[in-house]
């Protein structure tokens, strides 16, 4: 029997991410050797917001809420994998897996170094996954609310594309910050 047609029984002819019936095909869950079992039957949304990070919609990976739970390690991998690129480690936290596949979600992850270092309001280094007190209150454009002085901002990530900012989540939204209103907690 074909890789195809095996992920297409196991997962019932959907997407194992979404759950979408469009444009399926195999995905290889890098390193793999090929097989079945580390590979996913993706819809074409999912595998173009995963081949191309820069175009990854979260609102398009709600649907990672039940797959992360998956009982499938190739699909419990990638739900980690693209949690990860989408800086949810709140749901990450949630998530459980045996040593080896958490190795093998781990290894495929792109290395997050970043060379630039990024300071907080009185010159102390930030880095991802730290957490920052707001200490001025800030109107945030689009969102139409205002992030107060003294919020906590948790598990912040680092971007590569914006000097002197952080993202993280204030009141459930995304949003980016500059670090000179920022303080280290």
């Amino acid at each position: 029997m074909s890789v195809e047609k095996e992920l297409e029984a196991r997962s019932g002819g959907v997407c194992e991410l979404c759950g979408s019936s469009e444009g399926l095909s195999v995905l290889e869950v890098a390193p793999s050797d090929g097989s079945a079992e580390q590979s996913i039957y993706v819809c074409s949304t999912c595998r173009d917001q995963i081949e191309n990070p820069e175009n990854m919609d979260e609102t398009h990976f709600n649907c990672l809420n039940d797959s992360m739970w998956s009982e499938v390690p190739a699909v419990a991998v990638m739900s980690y994998r693209v949690l990860n690129a989408l800086g949810r480690q709140d749901l990450i936290d949630m998530m459980y897996m045996e040593d080896d596949i958490k190795a093998w979600a781990d290894a495929g992850l792109k290395s997050q170094l970043n060379s630039a270092v990024v300071k907080d309001s009185n010159g102390v280094v930030l880095n991802a996954g730290d957490s920052v007190v707001i200490i001025k209150d800030l109107e945030v454009k689009g969102a139409g609310f205002t992030a107060k002085r003294g919020t906590t901002v948790k598990n912040i990530t680092i971007p590569q594309d914006v000097p002197d900012h952080v993202e993280g989540r204030v009141n459930g939204t995304k949003i980016y910050l500059k670090t000179e209103f920022l303080k280290k907690v």
